[in-house]
C-alpha cells in the first residue's frame, strides 16, 4: 500500500495531509494544521522573520515526526506566496531542509491555481461541469475558470488576506479610509482579472481555504438566527439550504465585520481568534469578486492545494486512473500551448520526438537513463526551437532560458530546469557543473542532463534537410561501439551523415563507445 504526503507552506499557515493509495483511490489517513502568518513581515519588509521561521519549522517537524509515524513512501513540499516573494527565501529553504530533510517546491500562482483545481474536481462532482474556483490565501487569491474537469484560464492576483490587512488595515476596527483604499485596490485588481477572464457564464461557484470557511460558517449561523433570510438559491431538491453562500449575505458580513473590534469577531461563529485579524480583508475580496462578476454566492469546499499535490502523485504514480490520463493530456497540452506562443508549429517537431524516443529506446543499455527521462527528453525536443522566436544567433540560450522561466503544467521547477538544459547544449556548447544552467541542477542528475542532451543531439542531426524525406534509422550495439544505420529520404540523407558523424567523438565521450554511421 503506497503513501503519499503533501506540505503546503502558506502565507497564512501550514498544512498537512497523509492518504494511502487503496483500489486506485486515496483515503486519508492523518491531517495537521499550524497558523504561523509567515507572510506577515514579507508583505511589510519583505523578509520572512526569524520569529515565523521559527514558528513555521516547529510546526514543519511535528509534520515530518507524523510522516515518519505513518511511513510515507513519498512527500512533496510545496511553498506558495509568501515565499515567493521573500528576498530571504534560500534561507528559509535551507533550514527547512536542515530541520526536516525535506527539499521545497516554490510554486507560482498559476501551478497553485492547477494543482487546487486537480484537488477539487477530483472530490468535488459537483465541480465537473462549467465552474469557477476561488482560493482567497493569505498571499494571493487564484481564480480558475474550469469547464468539465479542464482549466480554461487562471488568473492569480496578490489579494490574499494577510496581504491586504497588513498593506492596509492598520486601526481596529479599521478606519473608514483604510476601507476605501483597500477596496479600491481590491477593484483595481479584480478589474485586471475581468478583462484576463472575459464574461464566463458558469454553473457553480466553489470556493476553498480557511476564509471562505469562516464566512460560509458565519452566514449559516445568520441564518439561524433571522427566521427572513433564505439562502437556497440553489433549487435543487435534497440540497441543504445553507450550502450556497449568497453574495447578499457575503456583502452584508463585509460590512458587519469591518465594524467590529478583533475582539467582537472572535466570537462571530466561524472566525475564532486565528481568523479574526485577517477575516475582513478577505470578506472584502469575496464580496467584490462575486459581485463584479454577477455571481449568486459560493460552495465552500473543504479541499485545497494539498489535496491537488496528493492528487497530482497518485496520477503520477498509478497509470490506471482517469486522473493520470488527464494529467499526461494536460501537461502533454502545456508543452504544445508554449511552442505555438513562440511561433513553433508542433507537428514539424514530431519527428525529432520521434526519434529522439527511438534512440532512447534502442539505446537504453548505453545511456542507462531514469524512465521519466523519456518524457523530459520528449519535452525538450518539442520545445527545442522556441529559442528562434527571440533570435536565431544564440537560440539554444534563449530556448534554455524560456522553458526554465514558463508556466507549464505537470513539470515541478526542478523538472524544468532538467529539461530547459537538455535543450540547451544542442550546439557548440557542453554541460559543465560550474555552468549558471546546470548549478541550480541536483549534482546526481547531470551525468543524465548530459547522456540526455547526447540523444536530443543525434535526434535533431537527423533531421538537417527538412525539405526531403527524413531518413529513417536503426541501431545495432556492441560492447564497444554503436552504430546508426540510416535509410536515405528521397533526396539522400548526406546532411544527415555529415552532422551525425560531427557527434562522434561527443558520444565517445558521454557514452565510452564509438559511434558509426552508415548508410543502411
Amino acid at each position: 500500500m503506497t503513501t503519499y504526503a503533501a506540505v503546503d507552506i502558506g502565507s497564512n499557515s501550514v498544512r498537512l495531509k497523509i492518504a494511502a493509495v487503496r483500489n486506485h483511490r486515496l483515503k486519508t489517513l492523518h491531517e495537521d494544521r499550524e497558523t504561523t502568518r509567515l507572510g506577515e513581515s514579507v508583505f511589510e519588509s519583505g523578509v520572512v522573520s526569524p520569529e515565523a521561521m521559527a514558528t513555521t519549522i516547529r510546526a514543519l517537524r511535528r509534520f515530518h515526526r507524523a510522516v515518519q509515524a505513518h511511513a510515507v513512501d513519498q512527500v512533496r513540499v510545496v511553498a506558495t506566496s509568501a515565499v515567493r516573494d521573500a528576498r530571504n527565501q534560500q534561507a528559509f529553504l535551507a533550514w527547512v531542509q536542515s530541520a526536516t530533510g525535506w527539499k521545497v517546491e516554490i510554486i507560482s500562482g498559476l501551478e497553485e491555481g492547477r494543482l487546487i483545481h486537480l484537488g477539487v474536481v477530483s472530490n468535488e462532482p459537483a465541480a465537473r461541469g462549467r465552474c469557477l474556483l476561488v482560493d482567497l490565501g493569505g498571499g494571493s487569491c487564484e481564480i480558475t475558470f474550469s469547464e468539465y474537469v479542464a482549466i480554461k484560464q487562471i488568473v492569480s492576483l496578490p489579494l490574499g488576506a494577510v496581504r491586504l490587512t497588513r498593506e492596509f488595515l492598520r486601526h481596529d476596527p479599521p478606519a473608514p479610509e483604510e476601507i476605501a483604499r483597500m477596496q479600491g485596490w481590491i477593484r483595481r485588481q479584480l478589474r485586471r482579472a475581468e478583462q484576463q477572464m472575459g464574461e464566463q457564464h458558469v454553473t457553480s461557484v466553489f470556493a476553498t481555504s480557511g476564509t471562505a470557511a469562516a464566512l460560509a460558517t458565519a452566514a449559516r449561523a445568520a441564518a439561524k438566527t433571522s427566521a427572513k433570510t433564505r439562502f437556497n438559491l440553489d433549487r435543487k431538491p435534497g440540497v441543504r439550504a445553507w450550502e450556497r453562500t449568497p453574495t447578499k449575505i457575503v456583502c452584508k458580513l463585509a460590512n458587519r465585520l469591518k465594524r467590529m473590534s478583533v475582539g467582537q469577531r472572535n466570537a462571530v461563529p466561524g472566525i475564532g481568534p486565528k481568523r479574526s485579524e485577517i477575516i475582513v480583508a478577505g470578506a472584502y475580496v469575496y464580496a467584490d469578486l462575486l459581485e463584479r462578476l454577477h455571481l449568486p454566492g459560493f460552495r465552500y469546499s473543504p479541499m485545497g492545494l494539498r489535496d491537488g499535490i496528493l492528487a497530482l502523485m497518485l496520477a503520477e504514480g498509478d497509470a490506471r486512473t482517469s486522473a493520470h490520463q488527464r494529467f499526461e493530456q494536460e501537461r502533454h497540452a502545456s508543452v504544445l500551448e508554449l511552442c505555438r506562443h513562440y511561433g513553433v508549429d508542433p507537428k514539424r517537431q514530431e519527428p525529432v520526438v520521434q526519434d529522439a524516443t527511438q534512440l532512447f529506446e534502442e539505446l537504453k543499455i548505453v545511456h542507462q537513463l531514469p524512465a521519466e527521462y523519456t518524457l523530459w527528453l520528449e519535452a525538450a525536443a518539442r520545445m527545442h526551437s522556441v529559442g528562434k522566436f527571440m533570435n536565431y544567433q544564440g537560440h539554444h540560450r534563449h530556448t534554455q532560458y524560456i522553458i526554465a522561466n514558463s508556466e507549464l503544467y505537470g513539470f515541478t521547477p526542478e523538472q524544468r530546469l532538467i529539461v530547459s538544459a537538455i535543450a540547451r547544449y544542442l550546439g557548440k556548447s557542453r554541460p559543465s557543473p560550474a555552468d549558471r544552467v546546470m548549478r541550480p541542477i541536483p549534482v546526481e542528475q547531470h551525468v543524465h542532463v548530459r547522456r540526455a542532451a547526447m540523444l536530443l543531439r543525434m535526434a535533431v542531426a537527423l533531421h538537417q534537410d527538412q525539405s526531403s524525406a527524413v531518413p529513417s534509422f536503426r541501431t545495432r550495439v556492441t560492447v564497444k561501439r554503436v552504430t546508426v544505420m540510416l535509410k536515405p529520404g528521397h533526396k539522400g540523407a548526406d546532411l544527415e551523415l555529415w552532422a551525425l558523424r560531427k557527434e562522434a567523438a561527443y558520444f565517445r565521450e558521454i557514452f565510452a563507445r564509438d559511434l558509426f554511421v552508415v548508410l543502411d
